[in-house]
């Protein structure tokens, strides 16, 4: 594979993998710094760096507040079992490396389709016998939780942290996301917590509107199927179940271990982000 840096000694492409068409994984990947792409997946990083400079700021924001989301659900809530869904590529701070710092027996099953994703994922995680890998549609529930990976390593009758972060952006209304959204938060036991973190359009009188307006116009020409949500669709995704403070809100506002950092530049406000519980 062409990459990026150093060469991750993992050269094998498999078959199924297209490498003159860009994946959303991999140039996510780049902006956190990952190796793992190809020269389309460069381009396409290159483009939106120049017509949307605020892109790497919001996914960099993004994987910060992963990592407290899961810090926070590994340590005081004491979850122990992580369903993370569009995964992406692993890099830097994953969930199983957040969580297990916390609990090292902590389970993580991490679910992504694109076949880079599970390729790597596989190599880099074959070692760890507390997480795993499984090659899958998230927006198929029902097929998701039959699969034997899930079946042996989560228990649905316990508590659980169902993880959906920068991933229902990428699915549009065709694919009914409330419906199969509803249908993971039905599965969880009482004591679960989700957190969901999906990218807005500022309202039309805000003063980052034109802002937004330039990122979604840059993302949707490299991007299938991207679909911003306001905060009301957004809120809708927790159904009945408790969101906690501060609420949804933009990912820098959201610090349950400390006092916030500095306020965010304007970027950071295109993605909001919230925790709920179900009683």
């Amino acid at each position: 594979m062409s990459s990026v840096g150093e060469p991750s000694g993992r050269d094998y492409i498999p078959p199924q993998i297209d490498t003159n068409r860009p994946s959303h994984a991999r140039v996510y990947d780049l902006f956190n710094g990952g190796k793992d792409n190809f020269e389309v997946d460069r381009a396409v990083f290159n483009q939106i760096s120049q017509f949307a400079p605020a892109l790497p700021l919001i996914v960099q924001e993004q994987r910060k507040w992963l990592v407290r989301v899961v810090r926070f659900l590994a340590g005081p809530a004491g979850i122990d079992q992580f369903l993370d869904l569009g995964s992406g590529l692993p890099t830097a701070q994953n969930t199983h490396e957040i969580a297990q710092q916390v609990n090292p027996d902590a389970t993580v099953v991490y679910v992504d389709n694109d076949p880079v994703v599970v390729a790597h994922g596989r190599a880099v995680l074959e070692e760890n016998e507390h997480t795993h890998f499984v090659d899958a549609d998230f927006i198929d529930p029902e097929k998701l939780f039959a699969n034997p990976t899930v079946a042996a390593h989560l228990e649905l009758d316990r508590p659980m942290g169902l993880l959906m972060v920068g991933i229902l952006h990428l699915v549009d209304e065709d694919a009914k996301p409330q419906d199969f959204v509803a249908q993971y938060l039905e599965r969880m036991a009482p004591g679960s917590y989700v957190a969901i973190a999906q990218m807005t359009m500022p309202g039309k009188d805000s003063e980052n509107r034109a802002l937004g307006v330039r990122v979604f116009q840059t993302l949707s020409a490299v991007i299938e199927k991207l679909t911003w949500r306001d905060r009301a669709e957004i809120t809708q995704f927790f159904g009945d179940w408790q969101v906690l403070d501060p609420g949804l809100t933009v990912l820098n506002e959201w610090w349950p271990d400390g006092p916030q950092v500095a306020p965010m530049p304007a970027e950071g406000n295109l993605v909001l982000g919230a925790v709920a519980r179900k009683s």
